[in-house]
């Protein structure tokens, strides 16, 4: 994993789980890696790790059964989804509005642009 500077490792390691439970490859309910094992996956500190696990518990994302192990949460998908669309909102699109504003694209436009991105989606999974 390539870490950026933009982001603190510690989310980044958050990011990274989350996008494992989203795309399937650790699914909800199930036992994910351990603090020490994922560390030494992305050749971390386990620290990092653990502290990313905290903010992912903080949550409810993944839970943390004494003695057995850090579980992805039964309803994981959807707290991710949640977690990433106020993300989304609060951060990330009041920049694409103030730069919508500033190349004086109207929001009708916007949504040609994000036609044309599902339509161009749809036809590579056909192809």
């Amino acid at each position: 994993m390539d870490f950026s500077e933009s982001k603190a490792i510690y989310q980044q390691i958050a990011d990274y789980v989350c996008e494992q439970v989203l795309m399937g490859r650790w699914k909800e309910n199930d036992r994910i890696l351990s603090v020490r094992e994922l560390g030494v996956q992305l050749e971390v500190n386990p620290n990092t790790v653990l502290r990313a696990y905290d903010f992912l518990q903080r949550y409810g994302i993944i839970t943390n059964k004494r003695g057995v192990g850090y579980f992805a949460a039964e309803d994981a998908i959807a707290k991710i989804k949640e977690l990433r669309r106020e993300r989304f909102v609060n951060k990330e699109l009041p920049h694409i509005f103030q730069e919508m504003e500033l190349l004086g694209i109207e929001i009708g436009e916007l949504s040609e642009y994000y036609n044309e991105f599902l339509k161009a989606k749809k036809d590579e999974k056909e192809n």
